[in-house]
């Protein structure tokens, strides 16, 4: 790779180092115009993985022969079961409150009862056994009664999905949701908000639990992945306030007042992507195939059409088209899990997957086995002003 020199302006500083290089990525890439890369593999293309493939891909960086990805399967099985004193630690935690305090404060816990001190052997720990530790954390936060017993047996989400006490559920239905939820958030590159805070805590050498809480409290903000949550709302309100004969022109005028008033428009723009996100693409296309006739899925792709002609009015707007956020919970909550408190909580299952690889790249792997340095920025002083001044 060529070198590339990078010329640091006063314009540059204060923009959350949007755009600037700090390392290597051995997962994933976002595209532009492509979306986002798994190892080299567009993720539409791999939506029917089952996740323990998709999982083995990330962690080892190549598909791997059918025995292969088995043994490696095999293995996430066997780590899988949660200690009943780490259970029960997060059964007495404080049930109200967002639940992604309680999933942040559960992986902290889960270090102390399940640490190894060892970035490799933590992290499959952690992968196998967290969709345990979310359930657990959905359940009582939801108080909806006790956590089923984890049975890998059945699969990665599967297993998942059972051991959630979802009022009325056709699993069938929930855990394909959910499969499908879970593999197209397991990573996003390595200069998103959650890995990077995550990789950061780690090179203070932080245990992998510490540095994967301390990632899952930056997720859990609304411009990062309580955005999906919000989306969601959004577009309930929306259904709320035009009902289920909304039109083309009935959004658009109710788009307008929003942003006459100041409101936010959820579920469009990305940080990198200047199309549509290619998760949105296939989510729309699943939520047309199987619940077609739901009204916030009729609702969510009318939005697909007239929000960017709305926003492209913008010229500060870089990027007007759909992200993955403006659909995911329209999947959830026509599957049959319509309660966006958890819908970050599911985020987070999922990212503990590439956020975890990426901190075992940085801590073993970087710099020939020595791994990156402290994570240590430079800022410059810059006096208060006189408006500032003294209102500390």
């Amino acid at each position: 790779m060529s070198e590339v020199l990078f010329e640091i302006t006063k314009d540059n500083l204060e923009t959350g180092l949007r755009g600037y290089p700090v390392g290597y990525c051995t997962t994933s890439t976002v595209d532009p115009m492509k979306g986002l890369y798994y190892v080299g593999h567009p993720v539409s293309e791999i939506d029917h993985w089952e996740p323990e493939q998709v999982i083995y891909l990330l962690y080892h960086g190549n598909e791997g022969m059918a025995e292969e990805v088995a043994k490696f399967s095999e293995d996430l099985r066997r780590r899988a079961l949660c200690s009943p004193d780490l259970i029960k630690a997060i059964q007495q935690l404080p049930r109200h409150g967002h639940p992604m305090k309680l999933f942040s404060a559960a992986l902290l816990l889960a270090g102390i009862f399940e640490g190894k001190n060892n970035y490799r052997e933590d992290c499959l720990n952690l992968i196998a056994k967290v969709p345990e530790i979310a359930a657990t954390v959905i359940n009582y936060h939801a108080d909806w009664g006790p956590t089923k017993a984890s049975d890998p047996s059945l699969g990665y989400m599967e297993n998942f999905t059972q051991m959630l006490n979802v009022p009325q559920a056709d699993q069938e239905r929930l855990s394909q949701a959910f499969k499908l939820f879970n593999i197209l958030h397991y990573d996003h590159g390595g200069g998103n908000l959650s890995a990077f805070v995550g990789k950061a805590v780690a090179s203070g050498l932080e245990d992998l639990y510490g540095s994967m809480s301390a990632a899952m409290c930056a997720l859990a903000g609304p411009r990062h992945g309580k955005a999906n949550q919000d989306c969601l709302v959004f577009v309930q309100q929306l259904n709320d306030e035009l009902g289920e004969q909304a039109t083309e022109e009935k959004l658009e005028a109710a788009l307008r007042h929003k942003l006459d008033n100041n409101e936010l428009i959820f579920g469009f723009g990305h940080a990198v992507l200047r199309t549509e996100d290619s998760r949105a693409t296939l989510l729309y296309q699943v939520t047309q195939q199987y619940y077609p006739d739901h009204p916030l899925v009729k609702l969510a792709h009318l939005l697909r059409k007239v929000g960017p002609k709305v926003l492209k009015e913008n010229p500060k707007i870089s990027n007007p088209y759909p992200n993955v956020d403006a659909v995911s919970g329209i999947l959830l909550t026509a599957a049959g899990f319509p309660y966006p408190d958890y819908y970050t909580v599911l985020f987070g299952l999922a990212r503990v997957v590439g956020i975890g690889r990426q901190i075992v790249y940085e801590r073993e792997e970087a710099r020939e086995g020595k791994g990156t340095p402290i994570v240590r920025p430079k800022y410059f002083f810059k006096a208060p002003s006189p408006k500032q001044a003294g209102t500390f």
